[in-house]
């Protein structure tokens, strides 16, 4: 999942906060940190590519902001994921359960 791949960079994940809290141009997402306007330009063309951001023009100004639908996706990956372990954990707990039942039942007789 390219999002995710996108995430995995501290720089990257802080621009999606930084977008989180309102939109922004590229000179001020810039000033927020202690890299070259090239470097963030390349963060959020990764950004860009994976779907978690959007550019649009307003004059002479490219304002970017959070993709809700690149989001929604990491979101429905990260449930489907959380959901599948979820069910395999409740497996484990109800057979740890029934042993623990045949244990003490084994230990009565």
């Amino acid at each position: 999942m390219l999002s995710l791949e996108a995430l995995a960079d501290p720089t990257r994940r802080r621009i999606v906060e930084l977008l989180a809290r309102s939109d922004r141009t590229a000179g001020e997402l810039v000033k927020e940190f202690d890299v070259s306007a090239p470097a963030i330009s390349q963060h959020l063309k990764v950004l860009r590519e994976a779907g978690l951001v959007t550019t649009r023009d307003e004059g002479q100004l490219r304002i970017q902001s959070l993709n809700p639908e690149g989001l929604d996706k990491v979101d429905a990956w990260i449930e489907k994921t959380r959901s599948f372990w979820s069910r395999r954990l409740d497996a484990l707990e109800r057979e740890l359960r029934a042993e623990d039942e045949r244990q003490k039942r084994k230990t009565k007789s």
